[in-house]
């Protein structure tokens, strides 16, 4: 029986799906302007806007999507690493206004700009219905990206038949067949600098020499690979369970991604929220977390 602390979050959360929408969440953020030099030092962000344990709680992959660049990279400085995840998590991205491919619309304006704009709509709705997460092998520091089987990309895929294939978590066909995807586009795990917040380290995905894992296959996965869009991702954890990720093309920032994972997000709430307190596998930064400072500890 879950904890009666959690219903309202959780209520109010379904009563917006419900309605259709999803508010952003209600987090502070450091005041902020268009041009870059008004931009709050990301340090300073997190000294004096601390997210506590019960403010991580209220941020969900549907109500992250609905911020802003600044407001998500805000988010993003004001966590840890936490733990390398394992196992498999249903993933989500979104491009968001102010940055990413997003600010290419928006810096080009007009016809042009309402060109890409809509391109984007369309490749966002394109991405997720063929990519819903990532499985992570923990003890190998490896990743592949679960991508649902479509009959076009047969076309593009090695021996298709042959692939391995997984359970989409929480993804059952009129309750009963549990739906799956093939195990595509695998990466190496590691600690390593972040590109955005160089304070404290993320779990790096890199794609660089995913033509050295087993099970490499040509077509496709040399597409995200360094003879292909070298494609490179980084993640920190927002609660256990919940992971907010960025994606770049060599140094180009992208887009914004979320990984979920429900049973570790709900064995682990209660005593995350007690304590703030979790498991360290990269260097956490000489500042303080801001949610154990929220805490006074």
């Amino acid at each position: 029986m879950p904890s009666t602390k959690f219903l309202p979050v959780a209520v109010i959360a379904l009563l917006l799906t419900a309605c259709g929408e999803v508010a952003p969440p209600d987090v502070p953020f450091l005041a902020y302007g268009d041009d870059y030099q008004s931009k709050p030092d990301l340090a300073r962000v997190e000294y004096e806007l601390p997210l506590s344990p019960d403010d991580l709680m209220t941020l969900t992959p549907e109500n992250v999507a609905r911020l802003n660049q600044e407001q998500v990279d805000q988010v993003y400085a004001r966590l840890t690493a936490g733990p390398v995840p394992d196992g498999a998590y249903n993933g989500t991205f979104f491009f968001a206004d102010g940055g990413g491919a997003k600010r290419l619309s928006e810096v080009m304006g007009g016809i042009k700009g309402l060109a890409v704009r809509f391109k984007l709509a369309k490749l966002e709705t394109v991405g997720q219905m063929l990519w819903k997460g990532k499985v992570f092998y923990r003890d190998q520091r490896l990743l592949r990206n679960m991508i649902q089987d479509r009959k076009l990309l047969k076309l593009v895929v090695d021996d298709p038949d042959a692939l391995p294939k997984t359970d989409i978590p929480g993804r059952k066909i009129f309750g009963l067949i549990q739906d799956d995807a093939w195990l595509l586009f695998p990466a190496k795990l590691y600690c390593g600098q972040s590109l955005l917040d160089s304070r404290r380290e993320s779990i790096i995905i890199d794609y660089a020499y995913n033509d050295e894992i087993d099970g490499y296959r040509e077509r496709p996965d040399f597409l995200a690979g360094r003879r292909g869009l070298r494609i490179r991702d980084e993640i920190r954890m927002v609660r256990p369970g919940f992971y907010l990720g960025r994606a770049y093309m060599g140094h180009v920032f992208l887009l914004n991604f979320t990984l979920y994972n429900e049973a570790v997000a709900e064995s682990a709430a209660g005593s995350f929220m007690q304590t703030g307190e979790v498991a360290e596998d990269c260097w956490p930064g000489s500042q303080k977390p801001g949610r154990l400072v929220a805490l006074g500890r």
